[in-house]
């Protein structure tokens, strides 16, 4: 059981910014990727549509003999991990943004959130805002086609630079000093944030914070891979595979699979 992968799934290819983290901290773990390009992105379905898709991810990474799922999606952690947690019995480890930190450090108590409409409008997302963001300005913007170009290879498109200034200027003008990215395809964007907003703003996304909570699940259930050779790592898409090779190192092979 402790050579068994980790399993990872998200609407797409943004849940690799957090399987690169999974990856560089346990790096004798093996692990099996889905990018859900096909059903991309969740974040305008209804709670009951990501359910049943988080479901068909989950059955598919069992199947594959997973040992513990990471739910690489913000959209579908709010909506569905508390259905999945009652549902099956593996360990699952979810991911939502990080407003704890951001409203506790921000010195201007005022922040910015980049996430899909079906994170903002979660109640999880709603509830933690309200726990710990009092006394805080929360800026928040639903980053409608960010995640659309991302799966479409368009990163370096003038289209996204459009749609992030758009998006982020407001931020701007509110005086933010930390923006949360509520999505995990938005890291691919830091560069590009980084430009319109600048240096003095702090970026937070979740993925180290999501490796450390995997190891830490890991060795509670004692399913630490105590291996010492390297882990293997396999990819599985059923949309563009050249979108997904061009995030990844090419020494990574990507498999076609309808699911």
């Amino acid at each position: 059981m402790m050579k068994n992968a980790i399993g990872i799934f998200d609407s797409g290819v943004g849940g690799t910014s957090i399987w690169k983290e999974v990856n560089q901290l346990l790096p004798n773990e093996n692990s099996i990727y889905l990018a859900d390009s096909k059903h991309a992105p969740y974040g305008l379905k209804s709670k009951q549509r990501i359910i049943e898709l988080c479901e068909k991810n989950t059955e598919l990474l069992l199947k594959k003999g997973c040992k513990i799922i990471i739910v690489a999606c913000n959209t579908a952690t709010t909506n569905a991990i508390k259905h999945l947690r009652n549902k099956y019995k593996v360990p699952f480890i979810g991911i939502e943004p990080a407003i704890k930190p951001a409203s506790l450090k921000s010195k201007n108590k005022s922040v910015g959130i980049l996430a899909t409409k079906g994170t903002l409008s979660s109640e999880l997302f709603i509830e933690t805002s309200s726990l710990y963001a009092q006394g805080v300005n929360l800026k928040e913007q639903h980053g409608t086609g960010l995640v659309e170009l991302i799966e479409s290879g368009k990163i370096e498109s003038k289209e996204m630079n459009n749609l992030l200034e758009i998006y982020l200027n407001p931020m701007k003008e509110a005086n933010i000093d930390y923006l949360v990215l509520g999505c995990s395809h938005y890291p691919y964007l830091i560069p590009k944030i980084k430009l319109i907003l600048g240096s003095e703003v702090n970026i937070i996304d979740s993925g180290l914070a999501v490796a450390e909570q995997t190891k830490a699940v890991l060795q509670s259930h004692n399913l630490l891979n105590t291996s010492k050779e390297s882990g293997k790592s396999q990819f599985f898409t059923n949309g563009n595979i050249e979108v997904l090779q061009s995030i990844l190192n090419k020494k990574y092979s990507i498999n076609k699979l309808d699911f």
